[in-house]
């Protein structure tokens, strides 16, 4: 079992001012503040509130971060609400008629349930939200009892919380630097954020590559941008599928089928490596994935498995001899770090996000080089030696990655953004 961090996640906050540790210690009598802070905090019953949005798009990078983020949040003691959506069936007239008024909308907390009222629930906020932004070209505005607090957006959703501080995770610029390798409307996508960074306390990325993206591409203050990175998640595994393969006797590639997986060329790779190793393509259909699929179909040796539970994605993460994932573009690149922690060798990219997440312990080949490529696969199936030495190195380099260093980043910029705009003696600021 997990050990339990070594802090209560408000009594880290309350370390970040001098002035602070009375706003989070009942048992002490009000201290003065300095003169250089203009504020002071809120008391330690904060509440700390996380979109439920994503949580249900169970496969995808953004649910898996969503879940690891309130899986920290659970272990540092935080206990999180939860931001939920009602009446989703409601039609797209109720949703426009709601829209068109341009009114802020209330959430509720909800009684009973799971999480013992930590939870808010609005009606349809989401899709409404959305409907609201193309009528008004601006966020939604949410207001709640309690009336401040950190919500953190999983996702830049056009939406803000009235008082509270409203940090947004961007994960990667992808639509607006490589808008051919996504299906997001870059066009829409930057309205989107540049109508969020007018509420934002602090955008959140998962690493440095995206973080320099994100801040080049809108042109904001550096520092509005912070890399908390993501942690590696590592639950139970299952060995269902992984033993339909020989153990350590496969290469695996996990992720979405789609172009920007750069998969096209890896099968070319694969196939110019002469390997009798299987290899296998774990992922669900993504965007423009029909030529993708006829070529899996025509590489002998490719093995396609589609939808996945969790613990069996794990264990083929656990069991293979190296994961191969020379992607175009990511923000992260969770299954990099998740195969160093399961002790399987890596091959990935030598740009941008996954370079620096690999941190010297994959081999790294360029995406866009398919000799380089295929060379690096037959060195991956024929070189033991090599394939021994990155595991141990990729199984180091993951411990940067657990979640009690995501916690302490959390930590840090959740402290700092206080230091922005949201409590002044006490009181929250209205966003509008």
């Amino acid at each position: 079992m997990r050990s339990k961090p070594p802090y209560h996640f408000n009594q880290a906050l309350a370390a970040r001012w001098p002035c602070a540790e009375m706003a989070f210690n009942t048992n002490r009598s009000p201290a003065k503040p300095e003169a250089e802070f203009a504020l002071t905090l809120p008391p330690s019953d904060l509440p700390i509130c996380v979109d439920g949005r994503m949580l249900r798009d169970r496969g995808t990078g953004v649910s898996t971060y969503a879940r690891s983020l309130i899986d920290a949040l659970e272990a540092a003691s935080a206990r999180p609400h939860l931001l939920s959506a009602s009446h989703e069936d409601d039609s797209r007239l109720v949703r426009w008629l709601a829209a068109v008024a341009g009114q802020p909308q209330m959430v509720h907390r909800a009684q009973g349930g799971e999480r013992e009222g930590r939870e808010l629930v609005g009606r349809d906020i989401f899709r409404r939200a959305h409907v609201h932004f193309g009528l008004h070209q601006r966020p939604l505005t949410l207001r709640s009892a309690p009336p401040y607090g950190i919500m953190h957006w999983t996702y830049p959703v056009p939406l803000v919380m009235d008082g509270w501080v409203n940090l947004y995770t961007v994960h990667d610029a992808i639509p607006l630097i490589r808008p051919d390798l996504t299906p997001i409307s870059a066009h829409r996508h930057r309205k989107v954020l540049d109508a969020l960074l007018a509420h934002a306390h602090r955008l959140i990325t998962v690493s440095d590559a995206a973080r320099d993206e994100i801040v080049a591409a809108l042109g904001c203050d550096p520092d509005l941008v912070v890399n908390c990175g993501q942690p590696a998640d590592i639950g139970p595994r299952s060995v269902a599928i992984s033993q339909r393969f020989p153990h350590k006797g496969y290469l695996l590639y996990c992720g979405s089928i789609e172009p920007r997986k750069n998969l096209t060329a890896l099968l070319a790779a694969y196939r110019a490596s002469g390997s009798a190793m299987p290899l296998v393509i774990a992922g669900p259909e993504g965007w423009r994935a029909e030529s993708i699929l006829r070529d899996i179909d025509a590489t002998p040796g490719a093995v396609r498995l589609s939808y996945l539970a969790r613990d069996e994605l794990l264990g083929l993460l656990e069991h293979a001899r190296a994961l191969v994932f020379p992607s175009l573009a990511e923000g992260f690149g969770l299954p990099v770090i998740e195969a160093m922690a399961l002790g399987a060798a890596v091959l990935t990219s030598s740009v941008g996000a996954l370079a620096e997440v690999a941190g010297g312990a994959a081999l790294l080949v360029d995406p866009a080089d398919h000799r380089a490529l295929a060379a690096g696969t037959a060195r991956i199936v024929a070189d033991d030696e090599l394939v021994g030495r990155l595991a141990a190195l990729g199984h180091e380099r993951a411990r940067a990655f657990s979640q009690d260093a995501f916690i302490g980043r959390l930590s840090a910029v959740y402290g700092s953004a206080f230091d922005g705009r949201a409590f002044r003696d006490n009181q929250p600021v209205s966003v509008s």
